[in-house]
C-alpha cells in the first residue's frame, strides 16, 4: 500500500488538496503534529471538497509515534534531494511504501532526512524556483508511484456515478 506522510503542515487548503489527492488515489494519510491548522472541516472543507470523509487519515503527536506504528520503506521529498522520484523502481518493494513531504515553510529537518540520504528525492526544475507547492508536488509524486504500480485498480475513465464512461462518443457531430 502507498501512503503519504506530512510533517508538520502549515497552510490547510494545501492539506485539503493532499487530502482530495488521497480520496482519488485511495493512499492512505498521516499527518504528523504539530498542524499549522485545526483539522476542522471550515478549514480544509473547501480544498478537500467534500471528499474528507472519503480520505483514511491519521494523525500522530510527532515523528516517533508515526515511526513506532508504520513499516515500511520511507522516500523523503526534499528540496535537497538529488535523483528525481522517477530514477526508483517503486514495484521492487514488498512492504508498504511511505512518502514523507515537510512543512511549507522549513521541509523534513536535517535530524531525520541524515538518516535517509539514499531515499531523499527532488523534483527537477529551474533554478529560477525553489520548489513547488506542497499539494502539486504530492499529487506528481503519487502518481509517479502508481504510474509504475500500473495504477493499481484506479478506473481510467469516468465513472458512470457522473457522466460515464461514454460521455465523449455522445457528442453529435
Amino acid at each position: 500500500m502507498n501512503h503519504i506522510v506530512l510533517y508538520n503542515p502549515e497552510i490547510p487548503q494545501n492539506t485539503g488538496n493532499i487530502m482530495r489527492t488521497c480520496a482519488a488515489t485511495n493512499t492512505m494519510l498521516h499527518l504528523i503534529e504539530p498542524l499549522g491548522f485545526s483539522l476542522d472541516k471550515k478549514n480544509v472543507r473547501r480544498s478537500a471538497a467534500n471528499y474528507l470523509e472519503h480520505t483514511n487519515y491519521k494523525v500522530y503527536k510527532d515523528w516517533n509515534e508515526f515511526l513506532s506504528q508504520n513499516k515500511g520503506t520511507l522516500f523523503f521529498m526534499t528540496r535537497y534531494g538529488q535523483v528525481s522520484p522517477d530514477k526508483m523502481d517503486y514495484n521492487s518493494f514488498e512492504e508498504d511504501i511511505y512518502l514523507v513531504f515537510g512543512s511549507e515553510s522549513s521541509g523534513v529537518p536535517k535530524e531525520i532526512l541524515k538518516e535517509h540520504l539514499d531515499r531523499c528525492f527532488r523534483l527537477p526544475m529551474t533554478s529560477l524556483v525553489r520548489s513547488l507547492n506542497l499539494s502539486n508536488t504530492v499529487a506528481i509524486v503519487i502518481y509517479e508511484v502508481l504510474r509504475q504500480q500500473g495504477f493499481n485498480d484506479l478506473i481510467t475513465h469516468e465513472p458512470d456515478i457522473y457522466k460515464g464512461k461514454d460521455f465523449l462518443s455522445k457528442f453529435e457531430e
